[in-house]
């Protein structure tokens, strides 16, 4: 079955860092080269030829390219297929390790230390990349100079629905702007749609911890620490796939408490570098609110188990981290339920906060109410100070009418950020590629109108789409529409029917008349 491989295997003069290069391609003569891929492979035969070909259909041409593959001790067929390419393409470097490591870690590490071309980039065995997404972003990079860019990400999941993630960081075009510029940068820190310059992470001696789970993140982090401006677009770069290998995915054979050691030990390499103060909260508020308390009690295990002790004693320890600050690190939480979240462990209110994570999940259509101009959530169970949860924007539908093949939308919009609110958004809510700004006008006192032109929404095919509001440039909500009713406007042998969405929010399905 493997006989290719295992006939090499016998003449394989593995190193002493335990790895081999086959046909020992970097003792050759090869031409310098912009970007280098890489790619760490441990059975990955389903997707690998076509992550593979991904990098050699590049529109920036593989003359451009050296394309880095460590396999990671592979038992399916992927040491034969990575043979194949290796000996048809002279720029495609093939490595292979002596035994499995256990981590992603190592084999990036390697093509790290291989990598001899002025910008690095990561592809994951089993995705793939837009057929431009180098040249996009090489191209920034060579006309700003940056050390890293990043663009749009695109989740495949099952049936072919797409969604886009990470929207902070491919929401609109930013150039040479420092990273601490954009408040969520160091979320969604996994290896997908970023380039970086070499001698960013080669002469700042940045390599991945080797751990099972959390060694991208750390890297990233440390990565854009060091790094003095970066660029974001919007365009698409990374295919992520999660269409059927969640129970092969390395993170996901991974349990919380094993995940929490991971995000430990990053905290604790946070905590020790010599960041600037305000740095230091940016970088670790991820750590602490988004790891450590949205991810962390958001599982469906904390909701099952009966040893909620467990997940109490890790979640301890990650607090008494906290006691290395000079700050009060729940001051900086973007979501104000984390804090109440944090204020109920503290105060013991251990029932309470079982019973907050069960009600956010299954309450689909929670009770707003407003107080001076200002949105909350009532949660009905808990008691004041608890009782009332602020959530940072909220806006409720007011009137609909058509006019001149144009259809109006009039809202009110509650919250902290009146004067971000910039446009609205359409969007596919099975292609997150299909998308369109919408105008919006808001006036001091939160009333707002919004427009879409039956016109361009004809251009689009049949399907249901989400209608939300933007503000501070990449975050959204939807309208909250509490009546139930479906209203259908004619235009050019279209339906096009505005209802209410199964969260009580307004949207839109478009179909052609029968």
């Amino acid at each position: 079955m493997l006989w290719k491989w295992k006939q090499k295997q016998q003449i394989m003069n593995y190193n002493a860092e335990g790895y081999y290069i086959v046909d020992q391609k970097l003792n050759t003569q090869r031409n310098p080269t912009l970007v280098s891929v890489i790619t760490p492979v441990y059975n990955a035969e389903k997707y690998l030829r076509k992550t593979i070909n991904s990098v050699l259909n590049q529109s920036l041409g593989m003359e451009n390219l050296e394309y880095i593959l460590i396999d990671d001790g592979s038992t399916d067929s992927s040491r034969d297929i990575l043979l194949e390419y290796s000996s048809k393409f002279d720029n495609i470097i093939v490595v292979f390790l002596k035994r499995n490591t256990g981590t992603p870690g190592r084999p990036r590490n390697i093509g790290i230390q291989l990598a001899s071309s002025k910008y690095m980039t990561f592809l994951d065995a089993d995705d793939w990349l837009e057929p431009n997404g180098l040249e996009v972003l090489s191209t920034i990079l060579e006309e700003t100079s940056d050390d890293y860019a990043v663009g749009k990400t695109i989740q495949i999941q099952a049936k072919g629905k797409s969604i886009i993630i990470g929207e902070h960081e491919s929401c609109k075009e930013r150039r040479s702007e420092s990273p601490f510029s954009i408040p969520h940068i160091f979320h969604h820190l996994g290896p997908r749609a970023r380039m970086i310059k070499t001698s960013v992470i080669k002469d700042n001696q940045i390599f991945f911890p080797e751990m099972k789970f959390a060694e991208d993140k750390q890297f990233f982090i440390d990565v854009l620490t060091h790094c003095q401006s970066i660029s974001t677009t919007q365009h698409p770069i990374y295919y992520l796939n999660r269409i059927d290998n969640q129970n092969t995915r390395l993170s996901n054979q991974t349990n919380i408490i094993q995940k929490t050691n991971c995000n430990l030990k990053v905290i604790n390499h946070i905590i020790n570098k010599n960041l600037e103060i305000e740095k230091k909260k940016m970088v670790l508020n991820r750590l602490y609110e988004f790891d450590s308390i949205t991810r962390f009690f958001t599982t469906p295990h904390f909701q099952k188990t009966r040893l909620k002790r467990v997940y109490y004693y890790k979640f301890n320890q990650v607090l008494k981290t906290t006691k290395k600050l000079n700050y009060e690190f729940s001051g900086e939480f973007f979501q104000p339920m984390n804090k109440v979240v944090y204020n109920l462990y503290t105060d013991r209110k251990y029932k309470q906060l079982e019973n907050l994570f069960a009600w956010d999940k299954n309450e689909k259509i929670k009770d707003v109410i407003i107080k001076d101009n200002l949105p909350y959530v009532v949660v009905p169970f808990l008691e004041d100070p608890y009782k009332y949860i602020r959530i940072p924007m909220h806006s409720t539908f007011e009137e609909e009418y058509v006019d001149k093949n144009k259809y109006y939308l009039k809202f009110k919009v509650f919250g902290d950020h009146l004067d971000s609110l910039t446009h609205g958004l359409i969007r596919d809510t099975n292609n997150g590629l299909l998308e369109s700004s919408l105008p919006v006008n808001v006036d001091e006192s939160g009333n707002g109108i919004l427009e879409l032109d039956l016109e361009l929404l004809n251009q689009y095919p049949s399907s249901n789409y989400a209608i939300f509001l933007r503000f501070n440039d990449y975050l959204k909500i939807n309208i909250r529409k509490q009546i139930q009713s479906k209203n259908q406007y004619q235009y050019k042998n279209r339906d096009f029917t505005f209802y209410n969405t199964t969260y009580s929010n307004v949207g839109l399905k478009i179909s052609s008349i029968k």
